[in-house]
C-alpha cells in the first residue's frame, strides 16, 4: 500500500488543497493530512479547528485522514510509515522552493517527493490570501471547500 503525507498549516484549507488531495487520490492508496504545528508561527484559526475542517471536508473518503505534527515532515512521515510527501505547486517560485526540500528530505531518508501541479483555476488560490480576505469581512466561500464554506468564520 502507497501512503502519502500531504503536510501544511492549512490556516485554512482551500480548494487548492483539496484539489491536490483528491487528484494525489488516483496516485496512492491512501493520504494522510498532516497540520503541521508551529508553536512561534501565528495562525487565524487554532490547530483542532483546521483538523476539524479538514476532516469535514473528507468525511466520506476513509481513505484521507488528518493528523497534527511538530518537527520534520521527514520524521514524521516516517514515524507513520508514508512512502511519498505530495506536494502542490502553483508557481515556478513554489517549485524552486519545494524542490530544495524534496532534494534534502531523499537526501536525509530516501521519502522522495511528489509534486502535482495546481489546476489553473486554483493558481491564484493560496491561505495567505483567504485570511486576509476573511479578516477584512470579505466572502472567501469561492476559495474554501463546500464542506466547510458556512464553518469557516473569522
Amino acid at each position: 500500500m502507497k501512503r502519502a503525507i500531504f503536510p501544511g498549516s492549512f490556516d485554512p484549507f482551500t480548494v487548492g488543497h483539496e484539489s491536490i488531495v483528491l487528484r494525489g487520490l488516483d496516485i496512492f492508496d491512501e493520504i494522510v493530512v498532516a497540520v503541521g504545528v508551529n508553536a512561534d508561527k501565528r495562525c487565524m484559526f487554532s490547530t483542532e479547528r483546521r483538523v476539524e475542517f479538514i476532516e469535514t471536508v473528507f468525511a466520506d473518503r476513509p481513505q484521507v485522514s488528518v493528523s497534527t505534527y511538530e518537527g520534520l515532515t521527514v520524521d514524521f512521515a516516517k514515524e507513520i510509515g508514508c512512502s511519498h510527501i505530495l506536494r502542490g505547486l502553483r508557481t515556478s517560485a513554489d517549485f524552486e522552493f519545494e524542490r530544495a526540500i524534496a532534494q534534502v528530505n531523499r537526501q536525509m531518508t530516501g521519502i522522495d517527493t511528489v509534486f502535482l501541479l495546481t489546476t489553473p483555476e486554483h493558481t491564484p488560490i493560496n491561505s495567505t490570501i483567504v485570511r486576509d480576505i476573511l479578516r477584512h469581512g470579505g466572502d472567501a466561500s469561492l476559495f474554501l471547500p463546500q464542506r466547510i464554506r458556512g464553518l469557516v468564520r473569522w
